[in-house]
């Protein structure tokens, strides 16, 4: 049985930085099962590559949406999780067919034969469960296709407003995406709301029940172990949500939004990073070979990347992504081919209206341009690179492998 894990920021760094309005730095996170405390900083390091953008230990930023997420933070006065039960829960799924439907039957194998699957808009149950376990107040899973959120949450019954903070929505890969632009129109970005980061698990739908695919790495510098692509919960029902996981074998970390929103940002990079730097080659290109032989290029525009997060949207991602992304390609992307989808690409691409760098918009026209991918898109103009960067002695093309 995997053990729950809780993760949480230096909270004396972030209070001072809130204090004075500067700079906010991105700090380790100490897993414990029971209480959340601050830890050193988190230091990362591969023995099997070197980065050439590894002195820049910690990001920092001046931006207000930093300030008012802490200050929110600590108006809750709650320093430790609420933790809920898992129990009968609804799932509500798309009446059409979707990739979605691999979730909505994820969620539902992974659950004790108890939850309901209903359509947007149908009448909810009074109440879950039955005798003395019966409760009101029971998790909404809400998954619906990323294309289709925001008309459900615009079109919700006057019944359904008053469960809003029991909706849980799902966040990373291919099927999911991110899909907070969408969550702010409504309000619906906060503590108490419940996210979760599902990319750390498969989705095989009816063939089978998902499996974990976080990846054990070396162990820090303090002794602990180090883990990368592993699920994330937070909000009003994480606890019920990582001991559904967690009671199948799936490893879950729970947290405050604050935290959970680096870890889904980190996602996101991950599959719009690789999987562009895969989709231009000429061949068919899996995500572990981004990573055994792209990997000056794919870290060059996380790099890029990072710094349109910290400036636009006020993330800063906890220091050591690199070696977890790489390590994730490499373990769990040795069958995954690259792809750029029409229908996900403002879910997986186009969230930041100030773009997501150079080399990001570069990639989408030359693959747009050249490779005939996501012709319904409309990129707005950029700088337009004629040929891909010169393959360095050891890429794939010299290898010869494909």
């Amino acid at each position: 049985m995997v053990a729950p894990v809780s993760f949480t920021t230096g909270l004396a760094a972030a209070a001072a930085a809130a204090a004075s309005i500067a700079n906010v730095s991105a700090f380790g996170f100490v897993k414990s099962p029971i209480n959340i405390r601050p830890s050193q900083q988190a230091v990362s390091s591969s023995k099997s590559r070197s980065f050439s953008s590894s002195s820049l230990h910690m990001a920092t930023w001046s931006n207000g949406q930093a300030i008012r997420e802490y200050q929110d933070f600590l108006s809750t006065g709650k320093s430790e999780l609420d933790v809920a039960e898992d129990g009968p829960s609804v799932i509500v799924a798309s009446p059409h067919d979707t990739p979605a439907q691999a979730l909505v039957e994820g969620i539902v194998s992974l659950g004790m034969g108890d939850d309901i699957v209903v359509a947007p808009g149908a009448e909810l149950p009074k109440s879950m469960g039955e005798g003395n376990k019966a409760r009101e107040s029971y998790p909404i899973y809400v998954a619906v296709p990323p294309y289709q959120l925001e008309a459900f949450l615009a079109t919700l019954p006057e019944s359904w407003l008053p469960r809003r903070d029991d909706f849980v929505f799902c966040s990373g890969g291919d099927v999911c995406g991110c899909i907070e632009p969408v969550l702010k129109q409504f309000g619906l970005c906060r503590d108490s709301m419940t996210q979760v980061l599902v990319s750390g698990m498969t989705l095989p739908g009816p063939t089978g029940k998902p499996q974990d695919l976080s990846v054990k790495m070396d162990m820090a510098s303090n002794g602990e172990e180090k883990w990368a692509g592993e699920c994330a919960a937070c909000g009003k029902w994480n606890g019920a949500v990582a001991e559904r996981l967690v009671r199948n074998g799936i490893r879950c970390k729970t947290g405050f939004y604050r935290e959970w929103r680096r870890f889904m940002w980190e996602q996101v990079m991950y599959d719009a990073a690789f999987n562009l730097v895969g989709v231009v080659r000429a061949e068919p290109t899996t995500l572990a070979q981004v990573a055994l032989y792209y990997e000056q290029e794919v870290s060059d525009m996380m790099w890029q990347i990072t710094g349109k997060l910290r400036g636009g949207l006020a993330v800063s991602l906890l220091y050591g992504f690199e070696e977890r992304l790489f390590t994730f390609a490499e373990r769990t992307g040795k069958e995954t081919q690259c792809k750029l989808v029409d229908g996900m690409f403002p879910y997986v691409h186009g969230m930041m209206p100030t773009g997501m760098g150079n080399m990001h918009s570069e990639y989408l026209h030359y693959a747009k341009d050249e490779r005939g991918l996501i012709p319904n898109v409309y990129l707005p103009p950029a700088a337009k690179m004629d040929e891909l960067p010169i393959m360095r002695e050891g890429n794939l093309r010299a290898d010869g492998v494909l």
